[in-house]
């Protein structure tokens, strides 16, 4: 099916919808996103699409200076203030949350600790008992935002004086390792990571209630020099597909089908797991999404649009 798939999309076989620049990010998810955004404009609407290499910042200064590319994808707005002038300006505007719940920063330990110390859920529960969870936070590398934060929040919660080690990785596949090496051991862990992943696609984790979101705190917390760290929980970002102005007058159709395509993170994250244990292009993951979540997709098409797809999936 595969294969029949992917031959498939070079073979259009009706009336075209256009041209249409997509952007691919750089990492596996938005990467992910647009190779199944691509098949279904491809064949269920029979758009000609490019995809555009980018990034956060790239994306929106190419927006801002040249009006392409048409549509903007997994686009993490924590990370480009000049999106809200863009957006005000009448250039842009927003279709959907393409992760519907939004891009999660947090503290997790493994299921299989709180399914035998519930009390490890909450941070007075590891405080209280550090050597249940290793005696040790697995922290960012350097380089990273939440490396700062983290550093933070880990003095807001003293977590030194309850005796537990604050661990800096040296990249993020040692992070990455550190869980699947416990998970393949049952043995402690404590420490961050972010959602949605291929981790936590394949490894069940529990988020550590760090507090309520204090946007204050918070900001303090992300800042290099924080005179007064404080408890606050990460805000959840805001992760969203756009499209140019221009673009929805002359594409409303595709502006109405990319305003549907969003996914859970439990979603997003099993599709990465099996990419990742496949070792799988972004093509591959995509068409593994299509023969798999079909209950899924089918409600983003138009009715001919689902037709021409269902005729093609049989």
């Amino acid at each position: 099916m595969a294969a029949v798939l992917l031959t498939a999309a070079g073979s259009p076989a009706f009336a075209k919808c256009g041209n249409v620049t997509i952007t691919e990010m750089n990492w596996s998810s938005a990467a992910v996103v647009t190779s199944i955004s691509k098949f279904l404009m491809e064949q269920g609407y029979n758009c000609t699409v490019t995809t555009v290499p980018s990034g956060t910042v790239t994306a929106i200064t190419s927006v801002a200076e040249t009006g392409e590319p048409d549509i903007v994808t997994e686009l993490w707005l924590s990370g480009v203030p000049a999106y809200a002038e863009l957006e005000a300006a009448g250039k842009i505007r927003t279709l959907t949350h393409v992760l519907s719940e939004g891009g999660v920063d947090a503290w997790w330990v493994p299921q299989y600790l709180i399914d035998d110390h519930p009390e490890l859920a909450t941070m007075e529960g590891i405080l209280a008992n550090p050597g249940l969870v290793g005696d040790r936070f697995h922290n960012c590398p350097d380089g990273w935002g939440c490396k700062v934060t983290n550093e933070h929040l880990a003095q807001a919660y003293d977590l030194a004086g309850a005796g537990l080690e604050v661990f800096d990785h040296g990249s993020g596949e040692t992070l990455a390792a550190a869980i699947a090496a416990a998970y393949e051991s049952k043995e402690p862990w404590f420490g961050y990571y972010w959602a949605p992943t291929s981790v936590l696609g394949k490894y069940p984790m529990v988020k550590i209630d760090l507090g309520t979101f204090d946007k204050a705190i918070h900001d303090c917390n992300a800042a290099e020099e924080c005179a007064t760290p404080g408890k606050s929980s990460y805000p959840p970002a805001e992760v969203i597909t756009a499209v140019t102005t221009d673009f929805e007058s002359r594409q409303p159709e595709i502006a109405e089908l990319m305003s549907h395509v969003s996914f859970t993170n439990e979603q997003m994250s099993k599709i990465l797991a099996w990419q990742e244990d496949n070792n799988a292009s972004s093509e591959e993951t995509a068409v593994h999404f299509l023969t798999n979540y079909p209950d899924v997709w089918s409600t983003w098409l138009s009715e001919v649009a689902r037709e021409r797809l269902s005729a093609l999936l049989q």
